[in-house]
């Protein structure tokens, strides 16, 4: 009989909320996983215990804010959380001999700019590692999902992901208004209004190419356009006021085509305040995923705390938290057993649920 492995050394990089859900995760689910480390970015973190942070009892594993520190730890994984991708960091990582698990990028490596594509591959190479990129969307729903609905079709004519959400219920105003920019004039909305549109930008672009790449669409582009629209009243938004006649929408489209022929497109519809426009088209809040072909198919997602018993709306909103951060933390063993390079959703094996019902 074969004795078990000993549990993957993991270290939590980022602790916001897709890092949070990841370590309490760990901390209350998983014996196959230890973690032996968390990479904080405020100095009012350093040197708590995680557990702490996470509002449990101490675990005896210190945050630290010290980047040199973290690379020395001896660890099989890195999760690899922040906002905002650094690639050198992440090349430090693979480099020091620890697989990366990340939300934060790479989700189509072969569409990378080659420079940044072969410093990682070397950087794997060097420390005989691998890094994965998933989530939720970009990730399961507009990668792994569409690839496994494909297996029932005999031809593929269009593939279109469409995600409608209020950003009104989400409590990080620092992404909404900062980052995602609402609450801005609308004429400034745009794929380069800032770093972190460019980059959002760029990753469901990756996505495009990824469904065209893996189903042989020879696509020749992908186009990233964004509409905004403007709001006709004030919206209290936690501790932010968004104005009357700035941004209280964005509807963004990615769109792969060949000789002109849209055959991939994800569509956006984000709102704050409520304000939906009447020209904009109409899907269910959540995810709706919908391929034309012999057959044609349609499926919807969507995540709740809960479908049979009461929850608050911060409940339901970290929903999509908890799902996002699990697809990338029931990844970690297939990741760290990969073959160094990349490991793609399209080249991992099915990433299921380890902890289950819990009855192991």
């Amino acid at each position: 009989m074969t004795p078990p492995r000993p549990p993957y050394r993991v270290i939590q990089w980022g602790t916001g909320a897709i890092g949070a859900e990841m370590i309490t995760a760990i901390l209350d689910h998983r014996a196959d996983l230890e973690l032996v480390g968390v990479k904080v970015y405020s100095e009012a973190k350093h040197g708590k215990d995680v557990g702490t942070l996470a509002g449990r009892d101490p675990v005896g594993v210190l945050a630290t804010a010290d980047i040199a520190e973290v690379i020395a730890m001896p660890a099989d994984c890195v999760l690899y959380t922040p906002r905002t991708t650094d690639l050198a960091e992440v090349c430090r990582i693979l480099t020091s001999g620890k697989n990366v698990a990340t939300t934060a990028f790479l989700f189509h490596p072969r569409r990378l700019p080659s420079p940044d594509r072969d410093r990682l591959l070397a950087a794997c190479k060097q420390g005989g590692t691998s890094v994965h990129g998933s989530g939720l969307n970009p990730g399961n729903l507009s990668g792994v999902l569409p690839l496994a609905l494909s297996g029932m079709s005999r031809t593929i004519d269009k593939i279109t992901l469409q995600e409608r959400a209020d950003w009104s219920v989400y409590e990080s105003t620092g992404i909404t208004f900062d980052n995602m920019a609402f609450g801005r004039p609308v004429d400034e909305i745009s794929p380069a209004t800032n770093g972190f549109l460019a980059f959002n930008s760029s990753i469901f672009t990756e996505q495009v190419w990824f469904l065209a790449d893996a189903l042989n669409a020879g696509i020749d582009e992908v186009t990233a356009t964004v509409e905004a629209v403007a709001a006709h009243e004030d919206h209290q938004v936690f501790d932010h006021v968004l104005h009357a006649g700035t941004t209280a929408g964005q509807r963004w489209n990615w769109v792969g085509r060949r000789n002109g022929e849209p055959l991939i497109e994800i569509e956006t519809l984000w709102t704050v305040g409520g304000e939906y426009p009447d020209h904009w088209p109409r899907p269910k809040d959540g995810w709706t995923l919908t391929i034309e072909g012999d057959p044609s198919m349609r499926t919807h997602f969507f995540s709740l705390a809960s479908f049979t018993r009461p929850a608050s709306i911060s409940e339901h909103v970290r929903s999509a938290n908890v799902a996002t951060a699990m697809q990338v933390l029931n990844a970690v063993p297939a990741v760290c057993d990969a073959a160094p390079g990349f490991a793609t959703m399209a080249a991992l094996p099915l990433v299921r649920s380890h902890t289950g019902f819990g009855n192991a």
